[in-house]
């Protein structure tokens, strides 16, 4: 059997060798963009350098909390937003009333220790979740259509923007619902009202959680009801304080007025029967001389 030898000095790849490394080296390539910057189920992009996601023309938030560290709850604010644009669709945020029927998709550790877009700070283990519309933060009623397994989440971020999906929820409402290991699911989403801005509700959130029915702040956590009328409360403050403050003003105005007609009747009126007579003069004493000393011869 004769044995040639190949040399690869000066040799030359063939076009289809050419074709072969080709397609290698761009595999390679996205093997190495994975590894970089990871793209999770719901279509976000996050990464340790915060780039762009060049499909939506965003970028993360920066991490604040690294992972493995407590993640303090709370601390932002409310608000409602103006209309945004992402990836050539228009979204406008409101207070309505909302329920819908659609895919939810989840997100983890990519995105756990950021800001969220009302300022509070990512958990994946909260009982929490991302929609494009909704008030900030709110509480959401999610419904897992395939098992019927329902619970309210905390809506404390904006999106997804993928897919035509209707919201995103942490690993751990993924894990509650049971579609964490399929990445998305089909499911019915409600508005519910607006949500407490400070403190911890994860416990009474996770006690929403059943499969008999939608879930509700009103069976099963009765805290949390709470909770949603002492939201409700802080919404109305200002105008609360303005009624108090019309009331006050018009309770020391009758009260002034009031004051003023005792005065008048007093001054005028007598009493029957009675006749005042002015008190008698008080009389001066008549000045009382000393005798003189008796004359000394």
């Amino acid at each position: 059997m004769k044995v040639t030898s190949l040399s690869c000095k000066n040799s030359l790849p063939t076009p289809k060798t050419a074709r072969s490394l080709k397609a290698a080296f761009l595999f390679i390539s996205l093997g190495a963009l994975a590894g970089c910057a990871s793209t999770g189920q719901n279509g976000r992009l996050a990464s340790q350098s915060g780039e762009i996601d060049p499909r939506l023309g965003v970028r993360a938030s920066p991490r604040v909390v690294a992972d493995g560290d407590e993640v303090p709850k709370g601390g932002g604010g409310f608000m409602v937003g103006k209309p945004y644009k992402i990836a050539g669709k228009t979204y406008v945020p409101n207070e309505k009333p909302y329920a819908v029927e659609g895919t939810a998709s989840w997100y983890g550790a990519d995105f756990h220790g950021r800001r969220t877009a009302n300022g509070e700070i990512f958990d994946r283990k909260s009982i929490s979740a991302a929609h494009p519309t909704m008030p900030l933060p709110s509480y959401a009623r999610v419904t897992n259509l395939r098992n019927s397994r329902s619970m309210i989440v905390r809506v404390n971020d904006r999106g997804p923007y993928h897919g035509g999906r209707v919201m995103d929820v942490s690993q751990r409402v993924a894990e509650a619902l049971d579609f964490r290991s399929a990445g998305t699911a089909r499911v019915k989403v409600e508005w519910v009202s607006r949500a407490k801005i400070g403190g911890d509700d994860d416990a009474y959130l996770l006690a929403t959680l059943r499969d008999d029915g939608p879930a509700s702040l009103d069976n099963g956590a009765p805290v949390l009801t709470a909770l949603r009328e002492e939201a409700t409360e802080i919404a109305d403050l200002p105008s609360r304080a303005e009624a108090v403050r019309v009331a006050a003003a018009e309770t020391i105005a009758e009260t002034e007025n009031a004051a003023l007609a005792y005065s008048d009747d007093q001054s005028s009126a007598t009493a029957p029967g009675v006749t005042e007579t002015a008190p008698e003069p008080v009389k001066k004493l008549a000045k009382i001389t000393p005798p003189l000393p008796p004359k000394r011869h």
